[in-house]
């Protein structure tokens, strides 16, 4: 308590010296959308110490606001309040929105954490993990679109990767986002135009914990409501065109230990650099991946990213290999460490879940010693260069939810509560797929994502 007093302390002072008036109880939703209330700065603490009423509703909402049927968090609960306690650690102010400070939240019901929460789960698989020795160091890779909010037409137009120019296009934007962003500890790294018209990437350091995925969220929401100020949307939406380049949300990680003192990815008595708790953990994702696929891109859009293509460099199959960009695992050796970058992941997926969906499939390969299958050289899309019995990644919700639901590992880790949840999503994604099949709307999929994701 006196810890929490302190730092409830640290957050007046810097609530007095950055003059902030409201801060916003802001979390995430099942999709990934931040929801939130907005609190007059005089009953901060109050709201702090005792928590806020928010309705459990939020994670039986698709990206819209719409209600998804069979979540267990609708009518089925009596469309019931949760109390939601904030997490000290995430304040920050918001430098684009006047006298405006933000935290996240957690919820609980009848004084337990509420269990299909997407941050609960991420905290959940960490707890896990640390329980066993390790702690997780990681950042999301985001790539976005930035498109007239009006027309939907990309800000830049044509095809020409980090051409400065490019890079330029909106210089007032740009300058936007990389001033305000680290003021909201994002620590930004990278800034780059990506392949298409319109995609940007903007990297940022890792971070050790779920505050890797608070900064993800913090990220995403940040760069849309700055691109909305300058008349934009960006949006995170994997595949907004059907004819788009994929945006990714690579997930770079490694294991170290408890202290986060020391990399425990590398091992240079090994022929290839590896420890041994490096290739068990890469081994795990790999044999889990036709299941956590659907965690790691989640909604009908993303699935179709993983389709082959002659345009875009997306993982299709469960394979791995060392700076090899075709394949899903792509392992990064160092002088000093070695990290994984999973290339599974779509920009439209929660980045709670991904990290979730990673740490559980990891511990299963930890915990079972397994062993990967041999990496890949050259090209993952041909069929010659990869191992026997490669399992495929799925391309559509109806063989995703069937993996997912037949990997009992996985559904036990992330637990009935939420998995329940988040299938009913997918099948509510499905009844609006057949439903716009049927009315030949072909925009359904961008009029539902685009803007919130």
């Amino acid at each position: 308590m006196d810890s929490n007093k302190d730092q409830l302390e640290q957050i007046m002072s810097k609530i007095h010296a950055d003059d902030v008036k409201f801060i916003r109880f802001e979390q995430t939703d099942i999709y990934g959308v931040a929801r939130s209330k907005t609190v007059p700065v005089k009953h901060f603490t109050k709201k702090a110490i005792y928590g806020i009423n928010f309705a459990l509703t939020t994670l039986g909402y698709d990206p819209q606001g719409q209600c998804t049927p069979g979540t267990g968090f609708l009518f089925e609960s009596g469309s019931t309040d949760a109390l939601m306690f904030p997490d000290l650690d995430t304040f920050i102010t918001i430098p684009w929105c006047k006298n405006t400070g933000r935290i996240l939240l957690e919820p609980t019901y009848k004084g337990k954490p509420v269990a299909a929460h997407p941050r609960t789960v991420a905290r959940i698989q960490l707890d896990r993990l640390k329980d066993m020795g390790y702690s997780l160091l990681s950042a999301h890779e985001h790539e976005f679109y930035v498109a007239d909010k009006n027309t939907l037409e990309p800000f830049i137009l044509g095809q020409n990767i980090r051409s400065t120019i490019r890079n330029y296009k909106d210089p007032e934007l740009v300058h936007q986002l990389l001033t305000d962003l680290p003021q909201a500890d994002i620590d930004v790294e990278t800034y780059e135009s990506e392949h298409d018209p319109g995609q940007l990437e903007i990297t940022y350091t890792p971070s050790f914990g779920v505050k890797s995925a608070d900064t993800a969220h913090t990220f995403r929401t940040s760069v849309k409501e700055i691109a909305s100020q300058h008349g934009y949307i960006a949006s995170f939406m994997t595949k907004p065109w059907a004819h788009s380049t994929r945006n990714g949300c690579h997930f770079n990680h490694s294991l170290w230990d408890i202290n986060g003192e020391n990399n425990l990815m590398m091992d240079n008595k090994n022929p290839d650099s590896l420890s041994d708790v490096a290739r068990h953990w890469l081994a795990g994702i790999l044999a889990h991946a036709p299941a956590v696929s659907l965690l790691m891109a989640p909604t009908i859009n993303c699935l179709k990213a993983f389709e082959p293509s002659s345009t875009s460099i997306n993982p299709v199959n469960a394979t791995w290999g060392f700076d090899n960009r075709t394949t899903a695992l792509r392992v990064k050796v160092g002088d000093t460490g070695a990290y994984i970058e999973n290339r599974i992941c779509s920009g439209g997926a929660n980045p709670y879940l991904i990290l979730a969906a990673t740490v559980a499939a990891g511990i299963d390969g930890i915990q079972n010693q397994m062993e990967p299958p041999p990496h890949v050289n050259g090209n993952a899309y041909d069929p010659n260069n990869i191992p026997t019995k490669t399992p495929i990644l799925p391309s559509n919700m109806k063989t995703a939810l069937e993996n997912l639901s037949n990997d009992n590992i996985i559904c036990e880790a992330l637990g009935d509560e939420f998995v329940k949840c988040f299938v009913a999503h997918k099948l509510h994604e499905l009844c609006m797929e057949n439903e716009a099949k049927a009315k030949g709307d072909t925009d359904w999929e961008r009029n539902l994502f685009f803007e919130y994701l």
